[in-house]
């Protein structure tokens, strides 16, 4: 697979394995052994970059990831995430950047992920509570140190990316971006060109409804966080097979899956930009790193920007209290 640069050095492949969903947030979860095969399946497909948080689960998944690349930790890049709240095991209301919980943080995550290093350690949402020069500092302590090797945000918004980088480079910025979520376009992305910033898009498949195989009569698992998401609506997801219907038939005359499609629309718009799409399926992940070599030209470009533009997004991505905790 291609290789692609995020911020001041930091070599990946040019599409990511998101690993939130396969111990957290999306119901029933696969057996812990296929998932570990499934991790080494993506590193021998090409795939050096995955994504992890001590908030999946809690901590479920880096367990997981740590197990499953330890055996080829010096060929992958492994990016895990601080700054929500946990007690006893649970994830509770709230948010922590303080910087002493930021090292608590990176010492228990190392463990975890039985390694030596993060490679790159975001703050997975801006803390209101704590400056961002703050959260900068105590990260850059821990890359003086050789326990985190880059710094990353999550959903921040670019005043407070730009206070942040002036303290500690910023490598990259984590946020949701697709074919139905497009406000990063507005000002994130401007800035993070102008700063020499990464940028990694999550749910590039929009949870899952762009790759076609739902609608509005799919049912989730009880435990599925899809179910709390007004865009998931059965209502939502109705109005919104608009926009499967028109990236599909721009897939059928490229002879692709609309997923890959999506991917391919995504990795044209910037050459520093890296997907990572989760899956727990072989077959998901094979069609996923085909996108990688699917050649989009400005004419299609184009067409699928208009295609998406014409189909009015139904539903917000997040309760208004989750969606309260982005972009600031």
């Amino acid at each position: 697979m291609q290789k692609r640069t995020l911020g001041n050095g930091l070599e990946v492949s040019a599409l990511g394995l998101g690993c939130m969903g396969m111990s957290h947030a999306y119901g029933v979860f696969p057996d812990r052994k296929e998932m570990i095969s499934l991790l080494h399946a993506s590193v021998e497909r090409g795939i050096t970059f995955f994504d992890t948080a001590e908030v999946y689960g809690p901590f479920t998944n880096e367990d997981l990831v740590g197990e499953g690349l330890a055996a080829v930790r010096d060929r992958v890049v492994i990016a895990t995430k601080f700054g929500f709240r946990i007690e006893n095991g649970k994830q509770v209301p709230g948010l922590d950047s303080r910087p002493e919980h930021i090292r608590a943080v990176a010492e228990a995550s190392l463990k975890r992920l039985r390694t030596d290093h993060i490679d790159l350690f975001y703050q997975h949402r801006v803390d209101p509570e704590v400056p961002i020069e703050d959260v900068a500092g105590a990260v850059g302590e821990l890359i003086r140190e050789g326990k985190v090797r880059h710094f990353g945000m999550s959903e921040a918004a670019a005043a407070t990316i730009r206070r942040a980088h002036a303290v500690q480079p910023v490598t990259a910025l984590q946020s949701e971006y697709s074919l139905w979520w497009r406000r990063p376009e507005v000002e994130v992305l401007p800035t993070l060109e102008e700063l020499g910033i990464g940028f990694v898009p999550y749910s590039p498949l929009g949870r899952g409804f762009l790759t076609g195989t739902m609608d509005a009569n799919t049912k989730f698992e009880s435990n599925d966080f899809r179910n709390t998401l007004p865009r998931f609506s059965e209502e939502a997801r109705a109005a919104n097979q608009a926009l499967v219907e028109r990236i599909a038939a721009v897939a059928k005359d490229k002879r692709a899956t609309p997923a890959q499609i999506a991917l391919a629309w995504l990795l044209a718009q910037k050459p520093w930009i890296v997907p990572i799409p989760g899956t727990t399926k072989l077959s998901r992940l094979e069609e996923n790193i085909e996108a990688a070599s699917i050649a989009l030209s400005a004419d299609d470009l184009a067409d699928i920007s208009r295609a998406a533009e014409s189909v009015p997004i139904e539903g917000d991505r997040y309760t208004a209290q989750v969606e309260a905790m982005t972009n600031r």
